[in-house]
């Protein structure tokens, strides 16, 4: 009996399950930093992934490092997100079937409305004790007159001011301030604290509300892209109806409660509940909230519907093909939220930086607060207010959300234009593209065959003939030229009677009788077979395929009647893509099939493309990109099928064609959408040059919005360095900077559903 070996070494350890965590009160990159440093300790930082659109934490125990019991684990990430002044909850997917929207309290929903706003009306009633007391100038001034101090009350209505307005800040300044790591919620406090000290209470009052306000802002921003998200899942019906498989009997039920393969039926004007097939009825379908098309589409027997999208005039039937939690829908919504993990080059530099700016301007602020003084250049008095002024303008806030806002704006306009970006590192990509390789069947083409042409050989046969005796023998065939003829005789409005006595003829056609007449139908070689080819019928055939279509014979009696022209048919808008890529700086525009080459170029030529490559095995379509990826640089693979996914993984982005059929409606390989950076959902080729323009737009703004804080900030510290800024200069600058950045990062979300700058 032979032995079992085992190799050497440690016994490989199973999986650990991940646990997910809804964190309250998450609203901006620096909280994220702030859950990284408490949590890298317990699980490892690589161990961590942070949606801050969906505000969930997923923490992944290592192998070993986590307690027997998992709960004690939970607790434990629980007090960490806790240390960092957060809440972590237990995630319940807001996308699921038949799952309310998580209810918070007041606090969590409004807390920091509630405490800038009170910030500003505690500095108002200051204000106006102070210009009561000593004039209007004095408060303006924020002084007082010489020998006289400030009222009681207003000392005390400032101090509430810092205190309401400080609310989120100063916890987080103090655990910053604890473990030797400034961020900008201590280079705050810091200043707030000097103000208070050598007696600006109205500016110390006024700094912590301005810095509230901004921090509201930052939160409204971040809400603002998920209520985005928010919308696609009010799109997810609750419930459908569907016929019982066994009596018949209209049965409604939640969506993750109808079984597959059931017949579900969608009255006018509803939202369909699950993706199908329709099966009965006819009607115009709006699936402009899943593709970002706005024109409905007709639906017919045999046409595929998605979740979500509604419903027009008509009533319909389908068979359900997908559960609720694997609709287009629902997928859509899952990319949209993990894209957050993923995040663009522009955001981890800016936030590397951000690790080492911080502490260089607390240095810098000790150096003027310290140095002019010890040489005698000032008073101590002024230079500790300019060391305040320079901790003011310091704060990294503008630069830190400087490319989030704009990544999160950024991703929500691509997916609502039918553009599912996997996240920012992929969406900055496009800008730098400068050639791009398409598949072709399903890609460039329909990936569905069609009778392109019809040859009559012979006077006594006409075309509607020709296709009638056709279809009468291909009735029941699944091949999908067969499918193509009977598309064909069905759009012509040709009637036929069936066929009886059907022989198949695996790999070569079928023989029947029709109308009492022997009749067959099959490949040229088949044709060929059955002696009935003349030169003529020969040459024709030849015509046809060095036109790059599939030749289908029809004959009897020991000659050809006719033939028919079969092949793919081209995108309507593939060559307008392919026009539109070149304006936008794509060098070469190039074509990778494994068809022949008679139907490669005539696609290429159709298209209008630059070069194609044929007769390609998935490894060739590999050694074909990465000579691309040498002559040219980054560049793009386009495709829809398992075969295309090594040269979409080896290219610099991924792009699929995400319609759920493929050629002839068979199922699309759901590798391809899961290999790909970038889904087209609408399968609509023109979205290629529109995410070119895109992403230059997006890393635009992003670029605008980083010189912009960089420069505000760096004119204000030779200001202070001068000794000529004040506080209320700083605070209006660092204000200023913030909102600009941010109201010209939501520019994005105008979002042009069919432009883009």
């Amino acid at each position: 009996m032979p032995t079992e070996h085992f190799p050497e070494g440690p016994v490989p350890q199973p999986p650990s399950t991940p646990l997910v965590f809804r964190i309250r009160g998450l609203d901006c990159a620096e909280e994220v930093a702030l859950l990284k440093r408490e949590l890298a300790p317990l699980c490892g930082e690589a161990n961590l992934a942070f949606d801050l659109l969906a505000g969930r934490l997923t923490v992944v125990p290592p192998p070993g490092a986590a307690p027997a019991d998992p709960e004690a684990f939970a607790t434990a990430v629980r007090r960490a997100v806790a240390r960092a002044g957060l809440e972590a909850v237990s995630w319940i997917d807001p996308c699921a079937p038949g799952v309310c929207p998580v209810e918070e309290g007041f606090w969590q929903r409004r807390g920091r409305i509630v405490a800038c706003a009170g910030a500003a009306v505690l500095i108002a009633a200051g204000f106006a004790v102070h210009a009561a007391a000593h004039g209007l100038r004095h408060a303006l001034a924020g002084a007082e007159p010489a020998g006289v101090a400030l009222p009681l009350a207003s000392r005390l209505l400032y101090l509430a001011a810092v205190a309401a307005g400080g609310r989120f800040t100063v916890p987080r300044a103090w655990r910053a301030a604890r473990r030797l790591r400034p961020d900008m919620n201590l280079l705050m406090t810091v200043a707030v604290l000097g103000a208070l000290a050598i007696g600006n209470w109205l500016e110390a009052a006024s700094v912590t509300f301005l810095f509230a306000f901004a921090l509201l802002l930052e939160s409204w921003s971040v809400g603002r892209a998920r209520r985005a998200i928010a919308a696609l899942v009010a799109l997810t019906p609750r419930t459908g109806r569907y016929l019982c498989p066994r009596d018949g009997d209209l049965i409604e039920q939640p969506v993750d409660a109808i079984p597959l393969g059931v017949t579900a039926l969608v009255r006018p004007h509803e939202r369909i509940p699950l993706d199908g097939i329709v099966t009965r009825g006819e009607s115009a379908v709006n699936e402009a909230p899943l593709t970002g098309e706005s024109i409905p589409v007709t639906k017919r027997p045999g046409d595929e519907v998605f979740a979500g999208a509604i419903n027009g005039d008509g009533a319909l039937e389908l068979r359900v093909t997908k559960a609720a939690a694997d609709t287009t829908l629902a997928r859509i919504i899952r990319l949209v939220e993990q894209a957050q993990a993923r995040r663009a080059p522009s955001e981890l530099w800016v936030e590397k930086f951000a690790r080492v700016y911080t502490p260089a301007m607390m240095g810098l602020a000790l150096a003027v607060a310290v140095l002019p003084p010890l040489l005698d250049h000032g008073a101590w008095s002024h230079w500790f207010y300019q060391a305040l002024v320079l901790l003011v303008i310091a704060c990294p806030c503008a630069l830190v959300i400087s490319t989030p806002v704009s990544v999160v704006a950024g991703l929500t306009t691509a997916a609502r234009a039918g553009v599912l970006i996997k996240g920012g590192v992929f969406l900055e990509t496009p800008a730098r593209l400068r050639a791009v390789a398409l598949d072709k069947t399903g890609t460039l083409t329909r990936g569905r065959p069609e009778v392109q042409e019809i040859v009559t050989l012979d006077a006594d046969h006409t075309p509607a003939q020709l296709l009638a005796r056709a279809a009468a023998l291909e009735e029941h065939s699944s091949h999908p030229l067969a499918a193509a003829v009977l598309r064909r005789a069905r759009a012509d409005g040709v009637a036929w009677t069936p066929a009886v006595d059907v022989t198949a003829r695996p790999g070569l056609g079928a023989e029947g009788t029709v109308e009492g007449r022997r009749f067959w139908i099959g490949s040229h070689r088949f044709m060929h077979d059955q002696d009935g080819e003349t030169p003529a019928c020969h040459a024709r055939a030849a015509e046809l395929e060095r036109a790059g279509r599939s030749v289908v014979a029809l004959g009897t009696d020991g000659h050809v009647c006719g033939l028919f022209g079969v092949s793919d048919t081209l995108r309507p808008e593939a060559a307008a893509a392919v026009r539109g890529l070149r304006e936008a700086g794509v060098r070469a525009v190039v074509m990778l099939t494994g068809d022949h080459e008679a139907a490669a170029r005539a696609m290429s030529d159709a298209a209008g493309l630059d070069s194609y490559a044929f007769d390609l095995l998935p490894a060739d379509k590999l050694r074909r990109l990465e000579m691309l990826r040498d002559k040219y640089g980054p560049v793009a693979m386009v495709g829809d099928g398992v075969n295309d996914t090594p040269a979409m993984a080896a290219a610099a982005l991924g792009i699929a064609m995400a319609g759920a059929s493929g050629a002839d409606g068979a199922p699309r390989n759901d590798a391809a959408l899961e290999t790909a950076d970038i889904v087209l959902l609408a399968d609509d080729l023109t979205r290629l040059p529109w995410l070119i323009h895109h992403s230059r737009r997006v890393h635009r703004v992003i670029r605008e919005n980083i010189v912009f804080a960089l420069v505000v900030k760096g004119a204000f510290v030779a200001l202070t360095v001068a000794g000529e800024a004040s506080l209320w200069m700083a605070i209006a600058a660092d204000m200023g900077a913030s909102l600009a950045v941010i109201f010209n990062s939501l520019r994005l979300l105008d979002g042009g559903r069919n432009r883009a700058d």
